[in-house]
């Protein structure tokens, strides 16, 4: 259970502390399950208080919740790759741009996107159980993607998360984390998978292609920005089936 405590450390801000630092090939399979489980925490809050408040105002408040639990975690790597690769003209440039801490008008227009973008999406789904099964199939699927494409495509540099990661994760390991994403979808949304996993396929391929053409390969804040890219689709995927369709346990 090691891998699990390093992943709950890795990817939210819950103070869990261990003896020694946990590697990464033990770490990453378990990102589905930990994203799954920030999932039935957002979605919780958004089906709960959906009884409660407005569904609008329910839906807000569950994407904030998520953003404290994670501290904005992804966010901060989608808003550093925006600044990258809307401001520099070199490669040399966007890397050196991705090591800047500051935020810029390209940072904070995707960060802000991000946000509106699952909230509007989650607001139009009015089924308590919709929602909540939206919720945990884009957190389970977002972190299931940022594994899967460490061996779907080369790192950028020789250092770094995602160079270190990427040759330290066995195929095996990141084959068996994306079908336990999938399968934790699955669970969640029934039918509903096929089409958000192809939402989800397509975003990181988008991401990762952009990366590869911008800076040669994946960066520890590309495979953030995989993970909001994703999480949005899957949202607004599931918004447009809650429209038309039922899930299959509600």
């Amino acid at each position: 259970m090691s891998g699990f405590v390093g992943a709950v450390q890795f990817l939210t801000r819950i103070p869990v502390r261990t003896s020694s630092a946990i590697p990464h090939e033990r770490v990453l399979p378990w990102f589905p399950v930990v994203g799954a489980l920030i999932g039935v925490v957002v979605g919780g809050i958004a089906a709960g208080l959906g009884e409660l408040v407005p569904v609008s105002v329910a839906a807000a408040l569950a994407v904030v919740s998520g953003l404290s639990i994670t501290g904005a975690f992804h966010e901060d790597g989608l808003a550093d790759i925006a600044d990258a690769f809307g401001g520099g003209v070199t490669v040399e440039r966007r890397l050196e741009i991705l090591k800047d801490s500051r935020h810029g008008t390209y940072g904070v227009a995707a960060l802000a996107s991000s946000i509106v973008v699952r909230v509007v999406a989650a607001a139009s789904i009015v089924s308590a159980a919709s929602v909540f099964a939206a919720f945990v199939a884009a957190h389970t699927l977002g972190r299931t993607a940022a594994v899967v494409a460490m061996k779907a495509a080369p790192p950028a540099g020789e250092s770094g998360l995602g160079a270190s990661a990427g040759r330290d994760l066995a195929p095996v390991a990141a084959l068996v984390c994306g079908i336990t994403g999938v399968g934790i979808a699955t669970l969640a949304t029934g039918w509903w998978v096929l089409p958000l996993v192809g939402g989800a396929v397509v975003a990181t391929a988008a991401v990762v292609v952009l990366a590869v053409r911008k800076i040669g390969g994946l960066a520890g804040d590309v495979l953030g920005a995989i993970e909001q890219v994703v999480e949005c689709t899957v949202l607004v995927v599931a918004s447009g089936l809650a429209m038309r369709h039922s899930l299959w346990w509600s």
